[in-house]
């Protein structure tokens, strides 16, 4: 039993082909969502196409250095003796690991039997995702069973193309303070009535010297 889920398994690894990728990359300091749209041929039916649509939701990525492996062995995947070799290996070539969370909304999860051969199907469903020009759409062929193996391709391919940049940011901005923060000065740029909430955000933060002649800037700025 356990060969046969293993061969489904890289059955459905091997077997999706990504049409889309999504153009947008994950959030650095927030929840990104991809909707997704999986094709797929029902194994027993013939002119057959189950199209599958539905969100994956990523959450903020984090940093695991090789001080958080050593505290944390069991959520690094590796056992205690494990962790403290990889650490160690990860702070001689000083370099770090980020770790991605994904969630398969399956409350959104909607599925369709269109009859028509593939090709077919594809071409209009690839279309009509291009003419919405949605950064984060995503079109897959895949299996029907187990359809879910499918979607790990994607999520491999977008965390390779946002992993670069997400790990700059965070090495940059480790507690999402200084993102924060520009976003509010942002907010207050535009809206007056943000102003009190930026001062909170500052004082909260311990920030507020740092940032206090441009807060007042900002405030001399909407009294004219």
């Amino acid at each position: 039993m356990e060969e046969t889920r293993a061969f489904d398994f890289w059955y459905a690894v091997h077997n999706t082909q990504i049409v889309l990728m999504p153009r947008g990359r994950l959030e650095t300091f927030g929840v990104t969502l991809v909707r997704y749209h999986l094709l797929a041929e029902p194994m027993d039916s013939v002119g057959q196409v189950r199209i599958r649509e539905g969100r994956i939701q990523s959450f903020r990525p984090q940093i695991l250095t090789p001080d958080s492996l050593r505290e944390s062995p069991l959520e690094s995947g590796f056992a205690s003796e494990q962790a403290e070799a990889f650490a160690r290996w990860l702070q001689e070539q000083d370099i770090s690991i980020l770790k991605y969370g994904f969630k398969i909304r399956q409350e959104t999860l909607s599925e369709t039997v269109v009859h028509d051969a593939l090709p077919n199907v594809l071409d209009r469903v690839k279309a009509d995702l291009e003419s919405r020009n949605d950064p984060y759409s995503a079109l897959l062929v895949g299996v029907d069973e187990p359809w879910e193996v499918s979607l790990l391709t994607l999520l491999f391919g977008m965390t390779r193309n946002s992993a670069p940049l997400n790990a700059r940011e965070l090495r940059a901005d480790p507690d999402g303070s200084k993102h924060e923060i520009e976003a509010a000065f942002r907010l207050a740029a535009r809206d007056k009535s943000s102003l009190s909430a930026l001062a909170g955000l500052l004082k909260r933060r311990g920030r507020f010297q740092e940032y206090e002649d441009r807060f007042y800037a900002l405030v001399r700025a909407h009294s004219r």
